[in-house]
Protein backbone atom coordinates (compact mmCIF):
# COMPACT_ATOMS: atom_id res chain seq x y z
CA UNK A 1 0.00 0.00 0.00
CA UNK A 2 1.13 3.39 -0.70
CA UNK A 3 2.21 5.58 1.97
CA UNK A 4 -0.02 8.77 2.64
CA UNK A 5 2.25 11.59 3.26
CA UNK A 6 1.74 13.85 6.50
CA UNK A 7 0.07 17.55 6.03
CA UNK A 8 3.52 18.41 7.87
CA UNK A 9 5.51 17.89 4.69
CA UNK A 10 2.55 18.29 1.45
CA UNK A 11 4.27 21.63 1.30
CA UNK A 12 7.83 20.96 0.99
CA UNK A 13 7.04 17.77 -0.91
CA UNK A 14 5.14 19.97 -3.65
CA UNK A 15 7.65 21.89 -4.26
CA UNK A 16 10.31 18.87 -4.93
CA UNK A 17 8.10 16.99 -7.46
CA UNK A 18 8.01 20.56 -9.09
CA UNK A 19 11.79 20.97 -9.05
CA UNK A 20 12.15 17.16 -10.06
CA UNK A 21 10.44 17.17 -12.65
CA UNK A 22 11.77 21.01 -14.47
CA UNK A 23 15.00 19.41 -13.77
CA UNK A 24 14.06 15.89 -15.76
CA UNK A 25 12.48 17.98 -18.40
CA UNK A 26 15.72 20.45 -18.50
CA UNK A 27 17.99 16.97 -18.49
CA UNK A 28 19.51 17.81 -16.06
CA UNK A 29 21.23 14.32 -15.01
CA UNK A 30 22.60 13.03 -11.78
CA UNK A 31 26.07 13.77 -10.43
CA UNK A 32 27.91 13.24 -7.09
CA UNK A 33 28.61 16.73 -6.71
CA UNK A 34 24.82 18.11 -7.64
CA UNK A 35 23.79 15.03 -4.96
CA UNK A 36 25.73 15.91 -2.66
CA UNK A 37 24.54 20.00 -3.10
CA UNK A 38 21.43 18.64 -2.93
CA UNK A 39 21.46 17.27 0.68
CA UNK A 40 23.56 20.04 2.13
CA UNK A 41 20.42 22.37 1.10
CA UNK A 42 18.64 20.44 3.99
CA UNK A 43 21.02 21.76 6.74
CA UNK A 44 19.03 24.46 7.08
CA UNK A 45 16.04 22.17 8.65
CA UNK A 46 18.11 20.41 11.00
CA UNK A 47 17.95 23.24 13.14
CA UNK A 48 20.75 23.44 16.17
CA UNK A 49 21.91 20.46 18.88
CA UNK A 50 22.36 21.38 22.34
CA UNK A 51 25.37 22.23 23.89
CA UNK A 52 27.55 19.86 25.14
CA UNK A 53 30.33 19.59 27.78
CA UNK A 54 33.12 18.33 24.93
CA UNK A 55 32.45 18.51 21.72
CA UNK A 56 36.21 17.14 20.04
CA UNK A 57 37.70 16.59 16.54
CA UNK A 58 40.25 13.24 16.41
CA UNK A 59 41.00 10.49 14.01
CA UNK A 60 41.74 6.92 13.65
CA UNK A 61 44.80 6.09 11.95
CA UNK A 62 44.99 3.07 9.68
CA UNK A 63 48.12 1.83 7.77
CA UNK A 64 46.64 3.77 4.67
CA UNK A 65 44.33 6.80 5.13
CA UNK A 66 43.25 8.82 7.92
CA UNK A 67 39.32 8.21 9.21
CA UNK A 68 38.02 11.85 10.89
CA UNK A 69 35.82 11.41 13.85
CA UNK A 70 34.17 14.14 16.03
CA UNK A 71 33.25 12.73 19.28
CA UNK A 72 30.70 14.69 21.60
CA UNK A 73 30.28 13.54 25.43
CA UNK A 74 27.23 15.38 27.79
CA UNK A 75 30.06 14.95 30.77
CA UNK A 76 33.14 13.25 29.92
CA UNK A 77 34.35 12.52 33.60
CA UNK A 78 31.25 9.88 33.71
CA UNK A 79 31.78 6.46 32.83
CA UNK A 80 28.75 6.33 29.93
CA UNK A 81 27.61 4.14 27.18
CA UNK A 82 29.49 4.61 23.58
CA UNK A 83 27.54 5.47 20.41
CA UNK A 84 28.97 4.86 17.45
CA UNK A 85 27.06 7.09 14.51
CA UNK A 86 27.66 6.20 10.95
CA UNK A 87 25.82 9.29 9.00
CA UNK A 88 23.52 8.39 6.11
CA UNK A 89 23.73 9.94 2.71
CA UNK A 90 23.44 6.50 -0.18
CA UNK A 91 26.97 6.20 0.78
CA UNK A 92 27.81 8.76 -1.38
CA UNK A 93 27.27 12.17 0.43
CA UNK A 94 26.64 13.74 3.49
CA UNK A 95 29.35 13.83 6.70
CA UNK A 96 29.95 14.65 10.61
CA UNK A 97 29.11 18.33 10.18
CA UNK A 98 25.50 17.83 8.07
CA UNK A 99 24.53 15.43 10.92
CA UNK A 100 26.11 17.32 13.71
CA UNK A 101 23.22 18.60 15.19
CA UNK A 102 21.97 14.76 15.45
CA UNK A 103 24.91 13.90 16.63
CA UNK A 104 24.85 15.94 19.77
CA UNK A 105 21.22 15.30 20.19
CA UNK A 106 21.59 11.32 20.75
CA UNK A 107 24.35 12.48 22.99
CA UNK A 108 21.76 14.21 24.85
CA UNK A 109 19.15 12.15 24.67
CA UNK A 110 20.68 8.83 25.66
CA UNK A 111 23.54 10.48 28.12
CA UNK A 112 26.16 8.98 26.10
CA UNK A 113 29.40 9.31 24.41
CA UNK A 114 29.09 9.48 20.45
CA UNK A 115 31.86 8.76 17.82
CA UNK A 116 30.64 10.09 14.43
CA UNK A 117 32.78 8.55 11.97
CA UNK A 118 33.62 10.00 8.75
CA UNK A 119 33.80 7.08 6.99
CA UNK A 120 35.06 7.23 2.71
CA UNK A 121 31.95 7.64 0.46
CA UNK A 122 31.16 6.68 -3.30
CA UNK A 123 31.84 7.00 -6.25
CA UNK A 124 35.66 8.12 -5.19
CA UNK A 125 35.84 4.92 -2.60
CA UNK A 126 33.04 2.08 -4.12
CA UNK A 127 32.06 -0.81 -2.08
CA UNK A 128 33.78 -1.78 0.44
CA UNK A 129 36.30 0.93 1.41
CA UNK A 130 32.99 2.33 3.60
CA UNK A 131 32.35 -0.68 5.30
CA UNK A 132 36.17 -1.52 6.01
CA UNK A 133 36.53 2.04 7.86
CA UNK A 134 33.48 1.85 9.49
CA UNK A 135 34.94 -1.51 11.29
CA UNK A 136 37.90 -0.23 11.83
CA UNK A 137 36.19 2.41 13.86
CA UNK A 138 34.41 -0.38 15.38
CA UNK A 139 37.15 -2.51 16.33
CA UNK A 140 39.52 0.81 18.00
CA UNK A 141 37.04 3.16 18.65
CA UNK A 142 38.99 3.13 22.59
CA UNK A 143 41.67 5.13 20.56
CA UNK A 144 39.69 8.23 20.22
CA UNK A 145 38.62 8.56 23.96
CA UNK A 146 42.08 8.75 26.04
CA UNK A 147 40.52 11.58 27.22
CA UNK A 148 37.08 11.19 27.58
CA UNK A 149 35.22 8.44 30.69
CA UNK A 150 33.16 5.74 28.54
CA UNK A 151 31.59 2.43 30.26
CA UNK A 152 31.80 -1.48 27.96
CA UNK A 153 28.52 -0.71 26.61
CA UNK A 154 29.03 -0.02 22.64
CA UNK A 155 26.17 0.79 20.34
CA UNK A 156 26.37 1.57 16.68
CA UNK A 157 23.61 3.71 15.08
CA UNK A 158 22.62 5.06 11.53
CA UNK A 159 20.28 5.96 9.25
CA UNK A 160 19.34 4.89 5.63
CA UNK A 161 22.74 4.16 4.25
CA UNK A 162 24.38 4.46 7.82
CA UNK A 163 21.69 1.88 9.05
CA UNK A 164 23.10 -0.02 5.94
CA UNK A 165 26.56 -0.10 7.52
CA UNK A 166 25.29 -0.97 10.85
CA UNK A 167 23.32 -3.93 9.86
CA UNK A 168 26.30 -5.34 7.81
CA UNK A 169 28.54 -4.81 10.84
CA UNK A 170 26.48 -6.56 13.25
CA UNK A 171 26.24 -9.23 10.70
CA UNK A 172 29.89 -9.14 9.81
CA UNK A 173 30.94 -9.59 13.05
CA UNK A 174 28.92 -11.93 14.90
CA UNK A 175 31.94 -14.52 15.53
CA UNK A 176 34.35 -11.50 15.67
CA UNK A 177 35.86 -11.87 19.44
CA UNK A 178 37.06 -8.91 19.06
CA UNK A 179 34.26 -7.10 18.98
CA UNK A 180 30.60 -6.99 21.10
CA UNK A 181 28.01 -4.85 19.93
CA UNK A 182 24.92 -4.23 22.66
CA UNK A 183 22.60 -2.80 20.62
CA UNK A 184 22.09 -1.15 17.18
CA UNK A 185 19.87 1.73 16.44
CA UNK A 186 18.27 2.06 12.75
CA UNK A 187 16.77 4.89 11.13
CA UNK A 188 14.99 3.84 7.79
CA UNK A 189 17.76 1.36 7.25
CA UNK A 190 18.32 0.17 3.45
CA UNK A 191 19.10 -3.37 3.72
CA UNK A 192 17.75 -4.74 0.48
CA UNK A 193 19.78 -4.06 -2.13
CA UNK A 194 17.88 -6.58 -4.82
CA UNK A 195 15.12 -3.76 -4.57
CA UNK A 196 12.86 -6.45 -4.20
CA UNK A 197 10.32 -5.17 -1.64
CA UNK A 198 6.88 -4.27 -2.61
CA UNK A 199 7.59 -0.13 -1.42
CA UNK A 200 10.26 0.41 -3.62
CA UNK A 201 7.26 0.33 -6.25
CA UNK A 202 4.48 1.75 -4.18
CA UNK A 203 6.42 4.79 -2.43
CA UNK A 204 9.36 5.01 -5.22
CA UNK A 205 8.10 8.18 -6.74
CA UNK A 206 7.13 11.18 -5.19
CA UNK A 207 8.01 11.39 -1.94
CA UNK A 208 11.44 12.51 -2.14
CA UNK A 209 13.73 9.78 -2.63
CA UNK A 210 12.73 7.72 -5.46
CA UNK A 211 13.49 4.29 -7.15
CA UNK A 212 15.05 5.90 -10.18
CA UNK A 213 17.62 7.60 -7.92
CA UNK A 214 18.14 4.15 -5.47
CA UNK A 215 18.96 2.46 -8.60
CA UNK A 216 21.62 5.64 -9.63
CA UNK A 217 23.07 5.35 -6.07
CA UNK A 218 23.53 1.95 -6.10
CA UNK A 219 25.67 2.06 -9.01
CA UNK A 220 28.04 4.70 -7.48
CA UNK A 221 29.09 2.40 -5.09
CA UNK A 222 28.92 -1.10 -6.36
CA UNK A 223 31.79 -0.94 -9.53
CA UNK A 224 32.60 -4.38 -9.63
CA UNK A 225 29.22 -6.21 -9.71
CA UNK A 226 28.78 -7.76 -6.57
CA UNK A 227 26.24 -9.72 -5.97
CA UNK A 228 23.19 -7.48 -5.34
CA UNK A 229 21.72 -10.21 -2.65
CA UNK A 230 25.36 -11.14 -1.21
CA UNK A 231 26.11 -7.90 -0.18
CA UNK A 232 22.24 -7.30 1.34
CA UNK A 233 22.28 -7.35 4.98
CA UNK A 234 18.83 -8.65 4.85
CA UNK A 235 20.25 -11.76 3.33
CA UNK A 236 23.20 -11.95 5.53
CA UNK A 237 24.12 -14.50 8.54
CA UNK A 238 21.98 -13.72 11.56
CA UNK A 239 22.12 -15.25 15.04
CA UNK A 240 20.69 -14.57 18.74
CA UNK A 241 23.71 -13.14 19.55
CA UNK A 242 23.29 -10.03 17.39
CA UNK A 243 23.04 -6.61 19.28
CA UNK A 244 19.10 -5.96 20.51
CA UNK A 245 18.13 -3.83 17.79
CA UNK A 246 15.63 -0.61 18.09
CA UNK A 247 14.18 0.56 14.37
CA UNK A 248 12.67 3.23 12.85
CA UNK A 249 10.50 3.14 9.83
CA UNK A 250 8.74 5.97 7.87
CA UNK A 251 5.17 5.50 5.96
CA UNK A 252 6.29 6.76 3.03
CA UNK A 253 9.47 5.11 1.99
CA UNK A 254 10.76 3.54 -0.63
CA UNK A 255 12.36 1.39 1.75
CA UNK A 256 9.48 0.74 4.80
CA UNK A 257 9.12 -2.89 4.08
CA UNK A 258 13.03 -3.50 4.18
CA UNK A 259 12.40 -2.60 7.52
CA UNK A 260 10.11 -4.99 8.24
CA UNK A 261 11.52 -7.93 6.80
CA UNK A 262 14.72 -7.10 8.56
CA UNK A 263 12.99 -6.85 11.78
CA UNK A 264 11.22 -10.08 11.24
CA UNK A 265 14.38 -11.89 10.31
CA UNK A 266 16.12 -10.89 13.45
CA UNK A 267 13.24 -11.99 15.52
CA UNK A 268 13.48 -15.37 14.11
CA UNK A 269 16.60 -15.40 15.08
CA UNK A 270 16.22 -14.54 18.20
CA UNK A 271 17.27 -11.55 18.93
CA UNK A 272 14.91 -8.90 20.47
CA UNK A 273 13.85 -5.95 18.33
CA UNK A 274 11.44 -2.81 18.87
CA UNK A 275 9.67 -0.91 16.20
CA UNK A 276 8.44 2.04 15.85
CA UNK A 277 6.60 3.26 12.52
CA UNK A 278 5.58 6.84 11.33
CA UNK A 279 3.18 6.31 8.83
CA UNK A 280 3.35 10.06 7.68
CA UNK A 281 6.96 10.61 7.40
CA UNK A 282 9.05 10.16 4.41
CA UNK A 283 12.72 8.92 3.87
CA UNK A 284 15.29 11.27 5.69
CA UNK A 285 13.24 12.93 8.07
CA UNK A 286 15.70 13.11 10.45
CA UNK A 287 17.11 15.93 8.56
CA UNK A 288 13.27 17.91 8.37
CA UNK A 289 13.18 18.45 12.01
CA UNK A 290 11.90 21.90 11.33
CA UNK A 291 8.58 20.48 9.73
CA UNK A 292 8.52 17.39 11.55
CA UNK A 293 9.99 18.41 15.24
CA UNK A 294 7.59 16.41 16.86
CA UNK A 295 8.41 13.29 15.09
CA UNK A 296 11.82 13.93 15.58
CA UNK A 297 11.64 14.61 19.23
CA UNK A 298 9.94 11.23 19.95
CA UNK A 299 12.32 9.25 17.98
CA UNK A 300 15.38 10.69 19.83
CA UNK A 301 13.22 10.18 23.12
CA UNK A 302 12.80 6.52 22.22
CA UNK A 303 16.68 6.33 20.87
CA UNK A 304 17.48 7.75 24.87
CA UNK A 305 15.60 5.37 26.45
CA UNK A 306 16.90 2.23 24.49
CA UNK A 307 20.54 3.27 25.04
CA UNK A 308 19.97 3.96 28.73
CA UNK A 309 18.33 0.59 29.63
Amino acid sequence: MRGIISDKLVGLIEQANIAAKEAKENGVQLTPSLVRGNIEKLSVFIGEGPELALVKESAFTTPTHSIPVRVYSPDPEKKLPVVLHYHGGGHLCGNIELYDTISRKIAKAGNCVVIAVEYRLAPEFPYPAGIDDSQYALEHYQDVLADVNFNEQLIIAGDSAGAAICTTLASKNIVNSKVNIDKQILVYPSVDYTMSSKSIDENGVGFLLEKEKIVWYFGQYFQHNEPSKLVSPLFMPMADTMPKTLIFTAGCDPLRDESFAYAQALEKAGVQVEQCTFDGMIHAYMLLDSFVKSECDETYRMMGEFIQK
